[in-house]
């Protein structure tokens, strides 16, 4: 052949034509919207995998922003002094003094304190039967533990100094449920003798114990019930920034003989404790929607795989008018990552759909971090990627000719 001939020849020579990202991703779409029913499916696995993941998250912090909301409410400087027991068993009691001692610590706010009557139960009235208590215990109550403890009034008052003389009784928010009292003015029997309600209070997370409680005011405890006047438990608010200082000194000042049988808490500890509870359930949860996140990534792979074998004409075609396996592969690769892409989004909004309503139920602020989305959205890319290379590699590697044959 001439030097002109085979100059021809390199002028007419054909080379494969180039395929930008947008003209992969509507190739990738074309072939989705081919089978909507088994695309469906597939991103539904994704998607359900993806919400049990954001729904996890978003529920453990909004569950935590609660607690930082209850506890910037409540404060976190309060302190629980309550007896502790002697080194053979015994439960020892605080000294009448405790009180007006703990008040003198120069940092301390607040001091109020609460005396169980052991021997004293109520009832609705005086025909129940003596053993029927519904687990409410009798307890003096100083007039300054409502702030003390940061508790508030449902109905009704508090006991004030006109009520706290008098046979006049406040039921925590459990206590009053259990009873079935709510109404101010009802009569209820109380140490073998009748006593008003005059309120109801709200539930005290800092204080529990309070809400399963029937609270009398201190003097008139002496007076009806013949209360000895030993608290069993002295609640204490403290400055914030002196809280532990004060804590280390609260059990030899509130009994100076034997600071070793006090036992000094402080509530707001308990809360953390639940947080960090709750966030080591959160660990296992965010594994299970793992597991179903990896399940929702094999059956995408399982639908790339048979989406090869039904479009080996199609791929034989494309390869015959000049398709490189460059592009076939770069198609499949595509069709994998829309598909892992919807079920991303889908599962993102549903998760985050399932936050909402289960903290609008509790009464929480919703909280669902950005990242928690973004890492699901990209987590299923990176799994739509992995489930659709081989099959993309295996359509591929098809010949037009062995593509063609097979169908």
């Amino acid at each position: 052949m001439s030097r002109r001939g085979r100059g021809r020849e390199r002028t007419t020579s054909l080379r494969p034509a180039r395929l930008s990202p947008a003209d992969i991703v509507r190739l990738g779409g074309t072939g989705l919207r081919t089978r909507p029913l088994r695309v469906f499916l597939s991103a539904l696995g994704i998607a359900i995998g993806v919400a049990a993941m954001v729904a996890v998250v978003g529920i453990s912090s909004s569950s935590r922003a609660e607690v930082d909301r209850r506890l910037d409410a409540l404060g976190t400087n309060m302190l629980r002094v309550a007896p502790g027991q002697t080194p053979d068993g015994r439960k020892t009691r605080l000294p009448e003094e405790a009180v007006p001692m703990i008040r003198r610590i120069g940092p301390v706010q607040q001091v109020a304190a609460v005396g169980v009557l052991d021997g004293a139960a109520v009832y609705r009235n005086a025909h129940v039967p003596v053993g029927r208590t519904s687990s409410v215990q009798v307890a003096a109550a100083e007039p300054r533990l409502l702030p003390a403890i940061g508790g508030s009034v449902r109905t009704g008052r508090w006991l004030a100094s006109a009520t706290e003389e008098y046979p006049a009784v406040v039921l925590g928010a459990e206590a009053a449920r259990r009873l079935d009292a709510y109404t101010p003015g009802m009569r209820l029997w109380l140490g073998g003798k009748w006593f008003s309600l005059v309120g109801v209070l709200e539930p005290a997370p800092l204080a529990p114990e309070i809400d399963s409680s029937a609270l009398i005011g201190w003097q008139a405890a002496r007076t009806y019930l013949r209360f000895d006047g030993h608290p069993s438990t002295v609640y204490v608010r403290a400055r914030n920034d002196r809280v532990t200082a004060v804590r280390d000194v609260l059990a030899a000042t509130a009994n100076p003989a034997q600071p070793n049988e006090v036992l000094v808490s402080r509530p707001s500890d308990a809360l953390a404790a639940r947080e960090a509870t709750e966030s080591a359930l959160t660990g296992l949860l965010l594994g299970l929607g793992g597991v179903a996140l990896l399940v929702g990534g094999v059956g995408v792979g399982n639908t790339m795989v048979i989406s090869v074998l039904e479009r080996r004409p199609e791929i034989g075609l494309r390869r015959a008018l000049g398709a490189t396996s460059g592009q076939i592969r770069g198609q499949f690769v595509a069709e994998s990552l829309l598909l892992s892409a919807l079920g991303g989004l889908g599962g993102t909004v549903l998760g985050t759909a399932i936050t909402a309503a289960y903290a609008y139920v509790r009464d929480w602020p919703t909280e669902v971090p950005v990242w928690a989305a973004g890492a699901g959205i990209a987590v299923t890319l990176l799994i739509g990627a992995t489930a659709g290379l081989y099959p993309a590699v295996r359509a591929g590697r098809l010949s037009p000719t062995e593509a063609l044959a097979g169908s």
